[in-house]
């Protein structure tokens, strides 16, 4: 497939995620109003849409807590900044199992688990433009954790986030999850043009590489529309990689803490670098508005 490169893109700040990374930088947003505050700054900045998580406010820890959420879409959407509102739907489906000789009963510690109506509840109550949809089920880093997305629940979630009204945001962390989705799709049950998330680089999903990268890219139907990272320091050169393939670009807090060797980032100054990268290859930088226009987007109210 030859590459073509994006003339329009479109910045995601995905702004705090629900790793473990609270205390390993002081620019990572805990409380609804850190998480607002630094979403609005990233939008400031050249975001044109924020990927949010909520976390407990004392803690770090992640959370699912619906006060959080509205709390943290209610500052957003008050802000004096416009900014298209992505929630995440990923919480819900973890299983960290027992030792490898009793791998039952699960841990309770890292195991959350909860049907699809209570995992896409926040989006029901909050209704962003966006929400994501973990495409597919994967050992996740930690040695016994398991990211749990099985077909059946992929269905339910995907119907409830169509019929909502919500974009799902395909997250999709191998080519399998890509054929899943488009199977999705053929259902119905997602909207054809879908919107996809490469995420590379992710233990134990696929592996950075540009070979790999392409090999996402192009199971992507090509009227689709994609976006793509990478973590840590390959986050910025996956902003590149992903405008030179025809995609849109995701960077941020959830994803990589660093903004050079020795110097924490802050999420507005992750996107800066970004629009830095995009304009710099003489592309253009897409609003809110025009991404909304792009997708097909509404904004609404929440409700009440």
């Amino acid at each position: 497939m030859p590459l073509t490169m994006t003339q329009e893109v479109f910045i995601t700040c995905a702004v705090t995620g629900s790793g473990s990374t609270q205390n390993r930088s002081p620019h990572v947003p805990k409380s609804p109003k850190e998480i607002a505050d630094s979403a609005i700054a990233a939008a400031k900045a050249g975001a044109a849409i924020v990927h949010c998580h909520v976390r407990d406010p004392e803690t770090g820890a992640p959370s699912r807590k619906l006060e959080y959420y509205r709390e943290v879409t209610d500052r957003i959407r008050d802000a004096e900044v416009d900014v298209v509102l992505n929630l995440t739907a990923g919480m819900g489906g973890d299983i960290t199992f027992g030792s490898t000789e009793n791998p039952l009963p699960v841990n309770p510690k890292g195991t959350d688990m909860v049907g699809a109506e209570e995992r896409v509840a926040h989006v029901a109550e909050c209704l962003p433009e966006i929400c994501t949809l973990d495409c597919g089920t994967m050992n996740f880093a930690e040695a016994d954790y398991v990211m749990t997305n099985t077909p059946g629940m992929l269905r339910a979630m995907g119907k409830m986030m169509t019929d909502l009204g919500v974009k799902a945001e395909i997250e999709a962390f191998d080519t399998g999850h890509l054929w899943f989705a488009k199977e999705l799709v053929k259902e119905g049950i997602l909207d054809d043009p879908a919107l996809v998330q490469l995420c590379m680089g992710v233990p134990w999903g696929a592996p950075n590489d540009l070979n790999t990268f392409m090999a996402m890219v192009n199971n992507v139907p090509e009227h689709w529309t994609f976006s793509a990272f990478s973590l840590g320091r390959n986050q910025m050169a996956y902003a590149a990689a992903a405008v030179l393939a025809g995609g849109h670009v995701r960077v941020g807090l959830e994803d990589n803490l660093w903004l050079d060797k020795g110097v924490l980032a802050t999420n507005a100054q992750l996107v800066e670098r970004a629009v830095g990268i995009v304009e710099g290859m003489g592309a253009k930088v897409m609003g809110p508005q025009a991404v909304r226009d792009k997708l097909g987007l509404t904004k609404r109210a929440p409700r009440g």
